[in-house]
This record gives structure tokens, sequence and C-alpha cells, in this order.
């Protein structure tokens, strides 16, 4: 909201410069018009007051655009929604852990797109097969150092992530960060995209 005010602010001072710029670029031309030319007083005048207004519906234009909460800076008055995300982050680790795919149908959407820590991409139909199939097994999943920012209809999340599981024979045990963004559809948040990288040990150490 603060955000939103000062940018109000700015447009309205804006505003007002370019109305006072409009007045006196009409002054002006009325000054300059020389009755010797063969141009017509008023339609000097009237080309100094379009060129004026162009300035303006511009400006009007650019504070229409900025007001959009997705152009807009993170809210931090937003800490009910951050909850709602926390919240959801903790029932997709949840779903992970027991292999609940109807939950995790439930959170995904579906034009969901995920990328592995080994370069992989898969849609929402590919990790839901992969799921039960029991290909992928999740023994523990410990999440820390989580951050929301919000944007609008628009959540990310980073954070890291302690997984113990394997990929079929795969162990892809280790520590991870990854990046995971909501969208808000017709009322509900669903998970739109995924990316995680394994963390090296040197960068692992650190943060312990």
């Amino acid at each position: 909201m603060r955000a939103g005010a000062a940018e109000g602010r700015i447009c309205d001072v804006r505003l007002r410069i370019l109305r006072l710029r409009s007045f006196l670029l009409t002054r002006r031309a009325d000054a300059d018009y020389h009755p010797d030319t063969n141009m017509n007083r008023s339609a000097y005048v009237q080309g100094a007051v379009q060129q004026a207004g162009v300035s303006l519906l511009f400006v009007l234009a650019l504070c229409v655009v900025m007001a959009h909460p997705a152009f807009g800076l993170p809210k931090r008055d937003s800490h009910a929604i951050h909850k709602q995300i926390e919240a959801l982050e903790e029932q997709w680790r949840q779903a992970i852990i027991s292999n609940n795919v109807t939950e995790m149908d439930h959170l995904l959407a579906d034009d969901y797109i995920g990328i592995s820590a080994n370069g992989t991409v898969e849609t929402k139909a590919q990790a839901l097969a992969q799921r039960r199939a029991g290909t992928v097994q999740i023994k523990s999943l410990d999440l820390n150092d989580l951050k929301v920012r919000v944007y609008g209809d628009t959540a990310v999340v980073t954070s890291r992530a302690a997984l113990e599981g394997t990929n079929g024979q795969s162990d892809i045990s280790g520590n991870y960060r990854y990046t995971r963004v909501y969208n808000k559809r017709l009322g509900q948040w669903k998970i739109v995209s995924f990316e995680a990288s394994r963390m090296h040990d040197a960068d692992a150490r650190q943060k312990q």
C-alpha cells in the first residue's frame, strides 16, 4: 500500500507539471505569433497545445501501467498471502514424502513445467506418472531458508532442501536449492513452475 501511494503521488506531481507546461506553451505560442507569417494564429496555438497533450497522455498511460500489481514492488503488507504460500509448500512437502498423487494433482497447474537438477523437463502428466509408478521415492525432505515474494497474482518461492531419496536406481540424496512459482487462478494458488539445482559441497558446508 505504501508503494502504491508513493507512485500515486509521483503521478499526481507529473500531471501537475504537464498541465503547467501546457499552459506555458500556449502563452509562448501566443507571444511568438507574428501576423506577417503564413500560419494562422489559432492553428499555431493549437499545435503547441497538442504537443503538450501527447506528453500528458503518455504520463497517464505510464501511471496506469505502474499501478498494476505485476509492475509494482513486492508487497510488504502481504503477510497473509505469504502464510498461504508457506502452508502450500508444507502441503507439497508432505505429499512428496507420502507419495500422495491426488494432492500433487490438486496443487499442480495443468500447464505446470518442472526442471530437475539434472536438466530434465517434465510436464504435470509426466510428473504424476512417475509418482504413480513409484519411480521417485522420497524418504525425507527438510526445507529451510524459505523466502516468499508476491507480485500480484504470482508468488515466487526460493528455498534450500535437504533430500533423501531415489529416482529409479539413482540415489538423489543431497542438498538442493529450488525455485517454485505459484499463480492464483479462480481464487486458488497453483504451482506453475519448478526448478532445482544441486548445491556444491563447499556451499552446503557454509550454510550448516
